[in-house]
């Protein structure tokens, strides 16, 4: 999120190719999925909060070094450390709502947790995108680090470990590896970690040319995309909370059905629909409105599928595999855009999104209340 809105800026400031951005994000993602499954288990035995001071921190040195980027190979190897400090952190998070709250109450939790994320998407990327049009794209991720240090002060003060079951099993690849195959051999569990790959897939082929496009094609400034985030946004934050909680009402899945299928149609329309710039703000606004609709229940409904002290592995598994899916995505996407056009990203994205939610609906089972 911090990296596709300024990819245009990159690509000029290090004259990096068009087809070639896109994998700045896709190594970011295969190492998120690397070290996502190497922090899982870790958390298992150590507890959540532990893992992400650790990861909060690394993050932080990571941001702080993007300042420092000469080129396209030092860009790749910094996003690399990136990556590993974001692998700690994916799996633990979730996994911490799971440890906190009742499944009664994790779509609502899930909701708050994640209309942080809204929060800094509404004042972040916008400040990030002027930043990087103002003072170079280096300048944002200066600020970016500042705010993750804060973040760790924050863990250390006010975010306690949750009194669950943690593993007794003693920490060993061959071990993790073994826990992490049990858990593939059963299905529900294998078909939620394709349906969480599927997602990022669509998303990354869909998100990362996306400010591109509209720069290039549409004739979009800077200010106007930083905007269109604002607006984004304030309706991830409007829904997220909101979705989580009537999830805890009438059940995850059916919300998860309904927000895939009106998402795989705006991105099949959106070179359709988006003409200029009023009609991407409504266009942005209606598609963050169903991405927020789909991330909180879905998250929820996860981590119903294990017990406790395996919690952490299970979301591991799946955020790994979910990156696998982006970094495939963030592959793709270049040579698509690049060879074909962006209506090509949009087609594909919108087949995979849908997918997606065909998944969930008939192949992961919704946990009742009284088996939790």
């Amino acid at each position: 999120m911090i990296l596709s809105p300024i990819l245009p800026r990159i690509g000029d400031e290090l004259a990096i190719p068009d087809a070639l951005l896109g994998t700045l994000v896709s190594v970011y993602s295969i190492m998120v999925g690397v070290f996502a499954i190497l922090a899982g288990p870790v958390s298992d035995k150590v507890g959540r909060r532990q893992i992400l001071i650790l990861g909060c921190t690394s993050m932080a040195a990571a941001l702080f070094m993007h300042g420092f980027v000469t080129g396209y190979y030092s860009f790749i190897t910094v996003r690399i450390f990136a990556g590993c400090a974001g692998g700690m952190l994916s799996g633990a998070a979730v996994s911490y709502i799971g440890d906190y709250f009742p499944y009664e109450r994790r779509g609502w939790a899930t909701g708050w947790v994640m209309s942080g994320s809204a929060f800094g998407q509404i004042f972040g990327i916008p400040m990030g995108i002027l930043m990087a049009d103002r003072w170079g794209f280096r300048s944002p991720f200066y600020l970016f680090a500042i705010t993750m240090g804060l973040t760790v002060i924050l863990l250390f003060l006010r975010v306690p470990q949750p009194n669950v079951l943690r593993t007794k099993h003693r920490l060993s690849v061959s071990k993790a590896a073994a826990d992490y195959m049990a858990m593939l051999q059963r299905p529900d569990i294998a078909w939620a970690a394709g349906a969480y790959f599927m997602m990022f897939l669509g998303v990354s082929i869909f998100v990362i040319y996306l400010p591109t496009w509209l720069e290039r094609s549409v004739g979009l400034t800077g200010d106007q995309i930083a905007l269109m985030f604002v607006v984004g946004g304030v309706a991830n934050v409007l829904t997220g909370p909101n979705a989580g909680k009537l999830s805890d009402k009438i059940g995850r899945k059916g919300i998860i059905l309904m927000s895939c299928v009106g998402l795989s149609i705006l991105m099949f329309l959106t070179t359709q629909f988006i003409t200029g710039p009023v009609a991407a703000y409504v266009f942005f606004f209606f598609t963050m409105i169903l991405v927020a609709m789909r991330i909180s229940p879905f998250s929820a409904l996860l981590t119903a599928l294990v017990s406790d002290e395996r919690r952490g592995s299970l979301m591991s598994l799946t955020v790994a595999l979910g990156q696998v899916g982006f970094a495939l995505g963030g592959a793709v996407a270049g040579p698509l855009y690049a060879d074909i056009g962006y209506g090509s990203n949009t087609v594909l994205s919108a087949a995979f999104v849908l997918i997606m939610g065909l998944i969930v609906w008939f192949f992961v089972p919704e946990p009742s209340r009284e088996s939790d």
